[in-house]
This record gives C-alpha cells, sequence and structure tokens, in this order.
C-alpha cells in the first residue's frame, strides 16, 4: 500500500527543512513533531472538545435552577444526562462512520455544528419535554466530536509522542469546564435562577466561530487519507464485528463503560451535591469546582506523559484504582470538614481525568486505518450510553441515600474499567500508517 502523499497535500503544506526544529525531545517536543498542518489540526481538535465540554456542563450547572424551575425530583433531572449520553452513542457511532467515508476534518465540521444549535435551542425550552428532547439531540453531535477529533489528531502524531498528543487534547476538556463554570459563577450571580439557566444555554452558540476557522485552515491527514481511500471496507459498520476486531470491540466498549460511567457520575452530580448537601453558595460552588478542574487539567497532562511510559494499559489500570478511591472518601468527609473537602477535589479531579489521557491514543491504535474512526466512534460513545445508567441510579437513589452515598456507583465504574484491560492488548509504539 503507497503511504505517498497527493500532490495537492504537498503543494497545501510546504515544509522547508530550515523552518522546522530536527529534535522532537524536550517539553513541547511532541508539538513540533506534528508539523505544520498537525499543529493546525491539533488547535481545531483542541478548541472542539473545549467547547464540547463546555455545551455539556451547561447543565449540570444549571440542574438546580432547572429543578426549581420545572419543579423536577432528582431522578427527571438524573434523565437528562442519561438520554444525553444514550443517543451520543448513535451520534458517535454515525460520525465516526462518517469519518471514515468523507474525512476526519469534515465530520468534525458536522459534530461542532450539531452541539451548538441543540446547546442554544435548550434556552428557548418552554417545558421540560422539550429541555429533554433538545438534549437528546444535542447529543449527537455531543458524542462524535471527540472520537473524530481524536482520530485526526492521532494520525499526524509520532508513535513516540501520540499518548501525551492525545492527553493534551483531552485537556482541552478541563479548559471548557473551567470556562462553564466562570461563566456559570457570572451569569448566576447577576440574573435570578428562572433566567440564568437559559443564558447558559445561549452561550453555547460559541463553537460556530470554530466551524469557519475548520474550514479553512485544518486538512486531514494525507498518509492516512490515501489509506483510507484504498481500503473496500472504508467505514464499514460491520468490519469491527467480524473475528478479528470482534474482541477488540467488545473488550473496548466495557472500557469506555467503565470509566464513563465513573467520570459521568461525578461531573453530574458533584455541584448538586456541593450545593444542596455541602450548602455552598453558587461563588462557593464554583471555588470548590476550581480545585477539582485543576486537578483535571493536570491529570490529562500528566496521564498522557504516563501512558507513553508506562504504556497504555498500565496508566489506565492505576488511575482506575486511584480514581475509585478518590470518589469513596470524597463522598464520606464529614459533615462542616469543608476544608478538607475542597483539598480533595484536586486528586479527584487529577485521578478521574488521568485515565481519559490514553484513550485517544489506546483505540485509535486497537482499529486499522480504514475502521478507525467507525471502531472508536462505536466504542467509545456505547460506552458513553450504557454508562449513563450510572448517574441515573445515582439519581434514582440520591432521595434516600443522599448524593453523596450514591457517588459509589462512580467506583462501581472503574472497577469495570480495570477487568475489560484483561481482554486487550498493549498498544504504546504501533505505527498507524
Amino acid at each position: 500500500m503507497s503511504t505517498t502523499p497527493p500532490p495537492q497535500a504537498q503543494i497545501d503544506d510546504p515544509r522547508p527543512a530550515t523552518t522546522e526544529p530536527t529534535s522532537d525531545d524536550g517539553a513541547f517536543g511532541w508539538l513540533r513533531a506534528l508539523g505544520p498542518r498537525g499543529r493546525r489540526a491539533f488547535t481545531g481538535a483542541f478548541g472542539g472538545y473545549a467547547l464540547d465540554s463546555y455545551d455539556y456542563f451547561t447543565l449540570p450547572l444549571s440542574m438546580v435552577a432547572l429543578s426549581a424551575y420545572f419543579g423536577l425530583n432528582s431522578g427527571q433531572t438524573g434523565l437528562f444526562t442519561t438520554v444525553t449520553l444514550v443517543v451520543s452513542a448513535v451520534g458517535g457511532a454515525l460520525a465516526g462512520v462518517l469519518a471514515d467515508r468523507v474525512g476526519r476534518v469534515r465530520a468534525l465540521m458536522v459534530t461542532v455544528i450539531t452541539y451548538a444549535v441543540f446547546t442554544v435551542a435548550c434556552g428557548f425550552a418552554p417545558n421540560y419535554e422539550t429541555l429533554l428532547v433538545f438534549r437528546a439531540l444535542q447529543g449527537l453531535g455531543f458524542g462524535g466530536e471527540w472520537a473524530v477529533g481524536a482520530i485526526l489528531v492521532a494520525e499526524y502524531a509520532s508513535a513516540k509522542h501520540r499518548g501525551r498528543t492525545l492527553g493534551a487534547i483531552q485537556s482541552s476538556w478541563a479548559v471548557g469546564w473551567g470556562l462553564a463554570v466562570i461563566v456559570y459563577t457570572l451569569v448566576f450571580s447577576v440574573a435570578g435562577d428562572d433566567l440564568a439557566w437559559r443564558i447558559m444555554f445561549w452561550t453555547g452558540a460559541l463553537p460556530a466561530l470554530l466551524v469557519i476557522w475548520l474550514r479553512r485552515s485544518v486538512h486531514d491527514a494525507p498518509e492516512a487519507a490515501a489509506a483510507r481511500e484504498q481500503s473496500a471496507e472504508k467505514g464499514s459498520f460491520t468490519a469491527i464485528f467480524k473475528p478479528g476486531l470482534l474482541r477488540i470491540t467488545l473488550f473496548a466498549g466495557l472500557l469506555s463503560t467503565g470509566v464513563q460511567g465513573g467520570y459521568y457520575t461525578l461531573a453530574t452530580w458533584v455541584p448538586t451535591y456541593l450545593k444542596s448537601e455541602r450548602d455552598l453558595s453558587v461563588v462557593g460552588t464554583g471555588g470548590y469546582l476550581t480545585f477539582l478542574i485543576s486537578g483535571a487539567f493536570i491529570g490529562y497532562l500528566t496521564g498522557g506523559y504516563l501512558t507513553d511510559k508506562l504504556g497504555r494499559r498500565r496508566n489506565i489500570w492505576l488511575f482506575a484504582l486511584l480514581s475509585a478511591l478518590c470518589i469513596l472518601a470524597y463522598a464520606n468527609i464529614p459533615s462542616g470538614a469543608n476544608t478538607l473537602l475542597l483539598m480533595l477535589g484536586f486528586p479527584l479531579g487529577f485521578c478521574m481525568s488521568a485515565i481519559f489521557s490514553g484513550f485517544g491514543s489506546y483505540l485509535s491504535e486497537l482499529y486499522p486505518t480504514a475502521v478507525r474512526g467507525t471502531g472508536q466512534g462505536f466504542t467509545y460513545n456505547t460506552g458513553r450510553a450504557v454508562g449513563a445508567v450510572f448517574p441515573t441510579m445515582v439519581g434514582f437513589l440520591a432521595d434516600s441515600w443522599g448524593v453523596g452515598g450514591a457517588l459509589v456507583f462512580g467506583a462501581i465504574g472503574y472497577g469495570i474499567a480495570a477487568l475489560a484491560l484483561l481482554g486487550l492488548p498493549e498498544t504504546r509504539g504501533k505505527e498507524l500508517t
């Protein structure tokens, strides 16, 4: 199979030897190694995932206000997350197939437009049922963005640096989360709750600006695009269930279920836990989340480095154990010990994010180029959908167990992830083309 880039790719990406550093070592060697086109792809994927995160967190941060406005119980509010994540499985699978058939960048633009449009629509919802439908449709774009953006960058990254490169992409989730907390703190401080939650959703229009830049500046990796075009099975959904890939697909889906079940339990319910059970104000909740998000950002970067050093499987095993322990500790801090709660937010955010850092590289390396988008989109987002049961269970049990007590389901999710690794190979150092 030829890996020579098409002539147009060579014209679009002139790379004189004198303009690029020859070494890919050092703290930012991974970024230099991407080359000019790869760095533009990195910027696009980073921005897309950060805004994906921002649009996602408009709901959890507004949950208390929504519950009061529509008169919802914990089970109904938990259903918002479940519906979003279940539909994201469909969106992720479709986006993965689309990425294999029409290209990574085009599929990325479709996902960004979808989640932006329906996040804004949520702000106009007149009742609970309409909001539930709009949030479900937002999940179509939300589900596909990460998988497509991760593959786009993975195919530019070298095997040596792929873990930390994709870990840096993952860190944009914390950036979007932090931005959402800042906007939440400002909006809910100056506007009444009945209007503030709508304003939060309306700010979800920001990603539209990114799409314009993506169309003009970002291109698929030439070698990967050429390899994909030459395959007869590109974008074949059935191919990932054939004997050679069936085991990978099943265990990768289980791995995604465990990690995301644990993560979304925390992402959905920690703001409510802080405000309703720890009696923190809007500003106080924002302060506590700052520690959690700071830990998350550093965790993404550290996990990316460790997944290259330790290997994909060891990194996930390590942080699955640490994440489960942190959840149990966080949920059982005595009433009144809010200083300890504040401090524990940092390691909790660190561990629950570091486990994700290897996902972009690991899932990309498990599948061949022709079905990489299909395989990664399906397994990652099926994990999201099944993992969505965890925050829903917390919602239904919160009335009797309390939110803190029900958070134990997050720890169970990380245990499932650790077991799933027994059926998957190590892929560190694997070349993608």
